[in-house]
């Protein structure tokens, strides 16, 4: 499929058939979503990736009881990782060890010390919108749906997950099979979006 007719029949999906994606295709996407761009390559993210239906029942009503959270095949949490310096040491090591230049760490560390915390956490949910779209279209081109989704309680979601305080559920992106039918797409007009 040619990446235009991707993003063109890519959709919020809002009702799953309940299918379950084979795994072979979800670590598919995965690997699209573990590539995704991020400033610095930091990627300040982790992806719980929850297929229980015992737990997605739990997570439902601090879904805004979205029909999603259940019918899909599996739910992935996207969480931003606020401990960017300790991604900042992994990475530096995963480069010692490929042989890449180390140069720039001490920038990286420089732009982590220069944030308060609220600044780390507001930086990584940004950068995980980067791969959250590599899943939408990662999806899609994997011959499966998503539906991106902000409508939930993160605070219920850390909890439920027992999650630790530098990660911080920012978007949920559940995958399947669509049960409902993509409606036209409205957009806004070139001229309002180009200037």
């Amino acid at each position: 499929m040619e990446f235009k007719q991707i993003v063109m029949e890519r959709y919020a999906t809002k009702l799953f058939d309940g299918r379950k994606i084979p795994e072979s295709k979800v670590n598919e996407l995965l690997e699209i979503i573990r590539y995704a761009p991020s400033s610095f390559n930091i990627q300040p993210w982790v992806v719980e990736v929850i297929t229980d239906a015992k737990l997605k029942e739990k997570l439902t009503p601090v879904s805004m009881n979205q029909k999603q959270i259940e019918s899909c095949s599996h739910l992935l949490v996207f969480c931003a990782n606020t401990d960017i310096a300790g991604n900042i040491d992994k990475l530096e090591k995963l480069m010692k060890e490929a042989g890449a230049s180390t140069g720039y760490i001490d920038i990286m560390r420089g732009f982590d010390k220069s944030l308060s915390e609220e600044q780390k956490l507001s930086w990584a949910q940004r950068q995980v919108y980067l791969a959250l779209g590599n899943a939408l279209n990662g999806a899609k081109a994997l011959g499966f749906d998503s539906c991106p989704m902000e409508g939930f309680d993160p605070q219920a979601y850390a909890k439920i997950l027992k999650l630790p305080k530098n990660l911080v559920p920012t978007a949920l992106c559940p995958i399947g099979y669509a049960a409902d039918k993509q409606k036209d797409k409205l957009r806004f007009p070139r001229e309002e979006v180009f200037i």
